[in-house]
């Protein structure tokens, strides 16, 4: 496990790289200019001159490889620069917002991972039967529905119709103090929300994967040894088929994370969403470059998880040919 994680570490360097360098390439090629962005209206009358010396200030001067390797430089050391359109310290900015982002995400996958592996083995015991198609049929409808019109559908219902919960942000209207109980009220629809878009996929492998093990000679034999229905389903069915969904954990970040930000600018959750529309919208290279560095990361990260919990449930699989 050291060997392969140790692998994957000096992999990832090249590849964060590599995704830098198409940031900054990519923003270069936009037709968005990060200094009329920064300047504003004032912009509009100033001089060429003026403007120029605007730019070199915020280091935007020079060939995008020039930027990209100054900015990878001082990256290297900590310093990930300046942003240029929240005129913040990037990684301030990051601080700010990463931890309640993580929260959204955190919560909703383990929301997603225990509520698709409940109703996926519950679908697998009577395939075919009305629970199943019941179950098949929602996550089917689940996968095709966006998570923003989810999230907005939701607001509907539970916010301004039923007005059980609150409707976006973190603290109750007139008061700026983040409390446990505020907390946990205005995380429950951008999480569910969240989770339901991740439901469908857990779903789905678990039921295909504990009704393929049901199956199984092995099963079959511990059936015939007299063991309970529960015994054989939890303890050998579902075993089995969960090593399939190992492997979907690290594919499924991603969507995570983009489904992520599409939840927290329905809800107005202060996660990393706004700074990323932010700096995407006004071409802000240091931003732009730090923000995509931690999905990258993210993925890798999950990705890794996934191999190490897959060569952990399964001790006939080598790390090494990982």
């Amino acid at each position: 496990m050291a060997r392969l994680t140790g692998r994957r570490l000096l992999a990832a360097v090249p590849v964060l790289a590599a995704v830098t360098f198409g940031v900054f390439a990519l923003a270069a090629a936009s037709p968005f200019d990060p200094v009329a962005q920064y300047a504003g209206t004032a912009g509009r009358s100033a001089s060429q001159e003026t403007l120029d010396e605007l730019r070199a200030n915020l280091a935007l001067d020079g060939p995008f490889t020039e930027r990209w390797w100054r900015w990878l430089s001082h990256a290297v050391t900590g310093d990930l620069g300046d942003s240029v359109s929240l005129r913040q310290p990037v990684a301030q900015v990051i601080t700010e917002r990463l931890g309640w982002s993580a929260l959204l995400c955190s919560v909703a996958f383990v929301l997603a991972v225990l509520l698709g592996t409940g109703l996926g083995v519950a679908a697998a015991r009577r395939q075919g039967g009305a629970l199943d198609r019941c179950v098949t049929t929602l996550a089917y409808v689940l996968q095709a529905a966006p998570p923003f019109w989810t999230g907005l559908l939701a607001v509907w219902l539970f916010a301004l119709q039923l007005d059980l919960l609150p409707a976006g942000g973190l603290t109750e209207t007139g008061n700026d103090t983040v409390t446990a109980g505020a907390l946990l009220r205005h995380l429950v629809l951008p999480a569910s929300v969240l989770a339901l878009s991740q439901l469908p996929w857990f779903l789905l492998y678990v039921r295909q994967g504990v009704g393929d093990a049901l199956r199984e000679d092995a099963v079959r034999g511990a059936r015939a040894r007299g063991l309970r229905e529960r015994t054989v389903l939890l303890g050998h069915a579902l075993r089995s088929g969960l090593l399939p969904v190992l492997t979907l954990l690290g594919s499924r970040v991603p969507e995570l994370i983009t489904g992520a930000l599409l939840i927290e600018t329905v809800f107005s959750w202060p996660g990393i969403a706004s700074a990323t529309v932010e700096a995407a919208t006004a071409t802000d290279f240091p931003l732009l470059a730090a923000l995509t560095v931690l999905a990258t990361l993210a993925v890798l990260a999950g990705n890794l998880l996934a191999d190490l919990l897959y060569g952990l449930a399964d001790p006939r699989v080598a790390h090494e040919e990982l």
